[in-house]
């Protein structure tokens, strides 16, 4: 006679209602860990938002305090322009202040 190995063996022996609570059990088990396992993955996704949310705070920080940095390139510009538009008054008004004087120089009664 062929011998039956033990586990078949111990199956023919359960009846149906336990082979139905042993399945039962094991499918609460499966269900019990796939939650635990989504509740874990929506708290790391939490997590990510918020770090996320946090990155997006900062880098518009840090736009709104750097906007003006871009316009530097035409301040230098146009203080350039004032620049030589200085000199080029400094330079006339010591002409005027100069050819002034040679007049006061030729017009002074002569001693």
């Amino acid at each position: 006679m062929a011998t039956v190995p033990e586990g078949i063996e111990m199956l023919d022996n359960m009846d149906t209602m336990t082979l139905w609570t042993y399945s039962l059990i094991a499918g609460a088990v499966v269900i019990v860990i796939v939650a635990v396992l989504l509740i874990m993955l929506i708290a790391a996704a939490n997590r990510v938002n918020k770090n996320a949310s946090n990155i997006w705070d900062a880098g518009k920080q840090i736009a709104g305090n750097t906007v003006s940095i871009w316009m530097l390139n035409v301040t230098n510009r146009v203080a350039g322009q004032i620049l030589e538009t200085a000199q080029s008054i400094n330079s006339r008004a010591e002409s005027i202040d100069n050819t002034i004087a040679a007049l006061g120089n030729a017009l002074a009664p002569k001693r």
